[in-house]
């Protein structure tokens, strides 16, 4: 008899389902038992449990403000007061006053503002605790309708598409360079990923900062990157026949670049909705052009995999629209509902794709070397790889 054979046979008279069940339901009881006896009630104090109220939109209307609050604390908060620019003042609040934890709230505020002033707004729970929301200037948000929908689209596309699509008329251009000149665009390529990976991840966590602790942002936005990856991998390893066409193969690694940058191209939409709403419409302008600039070099990144073939004009249609079009949908979020929340994860997502074309990108410079025999790491690959890093560094500036 084996050793592995004892526990087996000593187990034999007891159904799967009970060592399935059994644990989960000794879990049960020993929370019960706790629950019941409560050996740290020694330690509770009179002191009340801090509140965690934070204001997540501010919308101006006509006739005031429509304040969204949310608790992510861990009791129920009463909403007592609210004061606008240092005074009291009346409200209405719906559903109810009284948030339980994880509750959201939309206070109604009946106020004169005065157009491109700042206001402040702050609300006090039934404890005193003070939590503040800034109107940085004062101007009607957009409601939806059909005008301002078909506004937050075409800054989509003239932000988005179109700079994609422009870069991709190098195309011609980079099939007439040598193998060598061909391994530098993959080189470049590679740079302007990388950055706008690190950029991704940054405006992630930035965002993540926003979020009430209970989300736990930065998690979040690391998770979301983490099964993004893990997913692209698993389709893509379905994928790699080692007797598959060459040039399907490169199509895929275009269009995954694509989908990368298109979930990149929806953080920036995010940042240009939520400029013009709220009221900042020099800032959205600048980002609009700054943006328009920042993003033709996407276009050539994009194309740079499919040089050594001759992809239809329908095909780079499909690649522009995939990576472009996302900024229109970030747009329409960040212009009317923006969520800290989303973006995070929208954000994560995106950080996730960008990391696995990286990795996609890398790996075809390998092969391409060594099918040319030439090395990897060459003068003309790193200095290549700086030049993209260094074209997305000094066009951000144009939107920082």
């Amino acid at each position: 008899m084996t050793e592995t054979s004892v526990p087996r046979k000593q187990l034999a008279g007891l159904p799967l389902w009970f060592w399935i069940v059994m644990p989960a339901v000794a879990l049960v009881a020993l929370v019960w038992v706790f629950a019941v006896t409560n050996p740290a009630a020694i330690f509770v104090s009179s002191v009340p449990p801090v509140e965690d109220l934070s204001v997540q939109r501010i919308v101006v209307v006509p006739e005031g403000f429509r304040v969204t609050v949310f608790n992510g604390g861990a009791v129920d908060t009463t909403i007592a007061q609210v004061l606008v620019d240092d005074a009291y003042w009346y409200f209405t609040i719906a559903p109810s006053a009284t948030l339980p934890r994880l509750g959201q709230a939309i206070i109604t505020i009946p106020y004169a503002w005065v157009a491109a002033e700042p206001h402040i707004i702050v609300v006090v729970t039934s404890t005193g605790l003070l939590f503040e929301g800034v109107v940085e200037a004062a101007t009607l948000s957009p409601q939806p309708g059909l005008k301002e929908f078909g506004t937050y689209a075409l800054l989509g596309i003239y932000v988005g598409v179109i700079p994609i699509a422009l870069g991709m008329l190098w195309f011609p251009a980079m099939k007439r360079l040598g193998r060598r000149g061909l391994g530098a665009v993959l080189a470049l390529t590679l740079g302007l990923l990388i950055f706008l990976l690190v950029d991704t991840l940054l405006e992630a966590i930035e965002l993540a900062g926003q979020l009430p602790g209970v989300f736990q942002g930065v998690p979040l936005a690391l998770f979301a990157a983490l099964l993004t990856w893990l997913a692209l991998v698993a389709i893509g390893s379905r994928r790699k026949d080692p007797y598959a066409d060459p040039a399907r193969q490169r199509l895929y690694v275009a269009t995954l670049i694509a989908v990368g940058i298109g979930l990149h191209n929806l953080g920036e939409g995010l940042a240009i909705g939520a400029a013009f709403a709220l009221g900042e419409a020099a800032l959205g302008s600048f980002l609009v052009i700054g943006f328009t600039l920042h993003n033709v070099t996407e276009g050539i990144g994009i194309a740079a995999p499919v040089t050594r073939d001759q992809p239809s004009f329908k095909t780079f249609a499909i690649l522009a629209l995939i990576s472009g079009t996302p900024t229109i949908l970030g747009a329409w979020i960040g212009g009317f509902a923006f969520s800290p929340l989303l973006a995070t994860l929208f954000l994560g997502v995106g950080a996730g794709a960008i990391w696995q074309v990286v990795v996609e990108v890398g790996q075809m410079l390998r092969r391409d070397a060594q099918k040319d025999g030439v090395p990897v790491v060459s003068w003309l690959n790193v200095g290549a790889l700086l030049a993209g890093i260094a074209i997305m560094y000094f066009t951000a500036f144009l939107v920082n």
